[in-house]
């Protein structure tokens, strides 16, 4: 059996990819249409998110420095309004991501299982009952997961980060330019929390099979611990595997969260220096109060959607590894197989003959059974 790539080699970056372009080309396609009116959703409730940030300065400087009575209620029911328009998009467009995700993971979870039944024997001798449940209901499920949770979250924060980000360069190009600065040292850490998580899962997966196959050995083969007294043996054993899982599932979530302290301190930072140089401009009449207000509103609102995409990005990275697992599965073509040229086989009188047969009921004595055919 050929070894599994590791995470960090380009064999397999390549399956990774693969894998994704067949997940998009197969499963994702059929539901284009009702992706796109998700997408439009989603756009709409992020740009509310936007619309929001803007308002704050109409607030401050009309409402509350401006003393602007006449504005108070306009100002307060496009408030409210954006926020009802926001709440409605964001509940549909959750709903519909969530209708699709799972329709593709359902999808593939039953070609999984066609596939496994078109598979002659000696793949089923040469993988255990529980390696297989594992790769249906485990990988799969890691898989649903990470879909759903992507395809939900992705969109709707990529599309929150543009809007406001447009925002941001139209109040302030300059001092937007330089938040973004720290963008690409930011992109390259996550890439290569990535690949860790894309490995650890691997090995999660292979673990989870392992423990599912244990499981199953053992309960089928009840009987033979029992009567040789092996309940010590199969404790340890099963208890190993298991502790292995939650070794495995520590560590994932140990480097899943190695992006908060490093977000937190890049927030801490940006935001500080926003503080300073915002405060200048105010003094100096460049900006308002309810500007800098709009600003410092629009970058805070975009930090939730980068933290986000930080976490959608190791949850991708694990569904990729599970992925990897299950096309590698519905990939394998049978051993045997009937040729393209071979003629069908015709019979032109069936029939099974039994002879000299006998059988026992539940040990009450043998009994003779003699049919001379059956047709």
């Amino acid at each position: 059996m050929k070894p599994a790539a590791s995470p960090h080699h380009p064999e397999s970056k390549g399956k990774s990819a693969h894998t994704a372009r067949k997940v998009a080309a197969v499963y994702v396609h059929p539901y284009t249409s009702q992706l796109i009116v998700a997408l439009l959703l989603m756009a709409v409730s992020a740009a509310m998110t936007a619309v929001l940030a803007q308002l704050m300065q109409p607030v401050l400087d009309d409402v509350l420095y401006g003393q602007k009575k006449e504005l108070i209620l306009p100002v307060s029911l496009g408030v409210f309004a954006t926020f009802l328009v926001r709440g409605v998009t964001t509940y549909l467009h959750t709903l519909s991501m969530n209708r699709i995700g799972q329709g593709i993971v359902a999808d593939i979870q039953r070609d999984l299982f066609n596939h496994f039944v078109t598979l002659d024997l000696a793949f089923f001798h040469a993988n255990p009952s529980g390696q297989l449940i594992s790769r249906v209901v485990n990988d799969v499920n890691v898989m649903r997961m990470a879909l759903v949770e992507t395809m939900t979250g992705f969109g709707k924060s990529a599309f929150t980060l543009l809007f406001l980000f447009m925002l941001m360069l139209y109040q302030d190009w300059k001092l937007t330019l330089a938040a973004c600065l720290v963008v690409p040292f930011v992109s390259i850490f996550l890439v290569k929390i990535g690949k860790r998580l894309r490995g650890v899962s691997g090995s999660i997966q292979d673990q989870m099979a392992s423990l599912s196959d244990l499981l199953s050995q053992s309960f089928q083969g009840v009987r033979m611990v029992k009567a040789y007294g092996m309940e010590e043996h199969e404790k340890d054993k099963i208890g190993g595997a298991i502790a292995n899982v939650r070794d495995l599932n520590i560590k994932s979530v140990h480097i899943r969260n190695l992006t908060t302290p490093v977000n937190e301190t890049i927030l801490g930072l940006i935001f500080s220096l926003i503080i300073v140089y915002g405060g200048y401009q105010v003094l100096a009449g460049a900006t308002t109060a309810g500007g800098l207000a709009s600003f410092l509103a629009a970058f805070t609102l975009a930090y939730e959607p980068m933290k986000k995409l930080a976490r959608l990005n190791g949850n991708l990275q694990m569904g990729l590894g599970a992925a990897d697992r299950v096309f590698e599965m519905m990939d394998l073509k049978p051993l045997i197989g009937s040729r393209l040229d071979a003629p069908d086989l015709k019979v032109s009188a069936p029939e099974i003959l039994f002879e000299n047969v006998t059988f026992t009921y539940e040990g009450e004595g043998e009994a003779a059974w003699r049919w001379g055919s059956f047709t």
